[in-house]
């Protein structure tokens, strides 16, 4: 899990919309992205996040 704090400050590369933490994903619903996180390291990289259907 991500430290709250943390995550009030990381916004989507893409859209810089606000994340919202999904088990082991961030979700950007805005953009419709999922970015992985990786042994608790989020991992915002456009080409590394999956599309949302």
């Amino acid at each position: 899990m991500i430290d709250e704090a943390l995550l009030k400050l990381l916004v989507c590369p893409k859209s810089k919309a606000p994340l919202i933490q999904v088990g082991e994903e961030l979700i950007c619903e805005v953009s419709g992205l999922a970015y992985p996180i990786n042994d608790g390291i989020p991992v915002l990289l456009e080409e590394e996040a999956r599309k949302l259907d």
